[in-house]
C-alpha cells in the first residue's frame, strides 16, 4: 500500500505528545487561509512511498511516544492512512497515534466511510478543525486556532460523546 507525503519528521516535540514520529500526507482540500504547511496543498506534489518502508524507518525508533499524522489532509487518504494505523499499531500496540485534520470530528463522522470510522475508533486522538486566522492563538497546546479541539478519540467512544483533552 502506497501513501503519498510531504514529508517526515522523525523526532519532534512539537506535533503531540511526548517525542513523535511525524508523517505529513500530501494533498488537501482546505486551504487554510494562514496555513502552516501551504506546500502540501496540491495532490499532485509530494512522494509516493509505501507504508512498509515508513515502517521499517520507524522501527529504528522505539523510543517514541507515538505516531503523528498530519498533512496536508490525512482524510484525503482515509485507505492508506488506515493501512499506516494498523501497521503501526501492530509493531507499537502500547504507543498512541495522533491525527490532524482540518474537518470537523463531526463531519467526519457524518461521512459513515468504512475506513474513516476505522481510523476514529483507532487513533487516540484528534486536532480537528479547520485554521482559521482571525482565532489564531500561539499559546495554544499543538493547535493554530481557538476553534481547533483536542478529541480523545479512545474516550469519546465510550461516553458516546465529544471528550477533549487536555496536555
Amino acid at each position: 500500500m502506497q501513501i503519498r507525503i510531504a514529508g517526515e519528521i522523525e523526532e519532534s516535540i512539537v506535533d503531540g505528545p511526548g517525542i513523535r514520529y511525524v508523517i505529513f500526507t500530501q494533498g488537501c482540500p482546505h486551504h487554510c487561509k494562514g496555513c502552516h504547511n501551504p506546500e502540501t496543498h496540491d495532490f499532485n506534489q509530494g512522494t509516493l512511498v509505501d507504508v512498509d518502508t515508513l515502517m521499517e524507518k520507524m522501527k529504528k525508533y522505539p523510543y517514541m511516544t507515538g505516531l503523528t499524522i498530519s498533512g496536508g489532509e490525512p482524510f484525503a487518504q482515509p485507505i492508506a492512512v488506515l493501512e499506516l494505523i494498523r501497521s503501526y499499531q501492530a509493531l507499537y500496540p502500547r504507543k498512541n497515534v495522533l491525527l490532524f485534520t482540518g474537518y470537523t470530528y463531526e463531519e467526519l463522522c457524518a461521512l459513515h466511510q468504512i475506513e474513516i470510522d476505522e481510523i476514529l475508533s483507532l487513533a487516540n486522538y484528534l486536532i480537528d478543525g479547520r485554521f482559521i486566522l482571525d482565532k489564531r492563538d500561539i499559546s495554544l497546546v499543538y493547535r493554530g486556532s481557538t476553534n481547533q479541539r483536542i478529541i480523545d478519540l479512545q474516550a469519546t467512544k465510550v461516553k458516546g460523546d465529544i471528550v477533549e483533552k487536555c496536555f
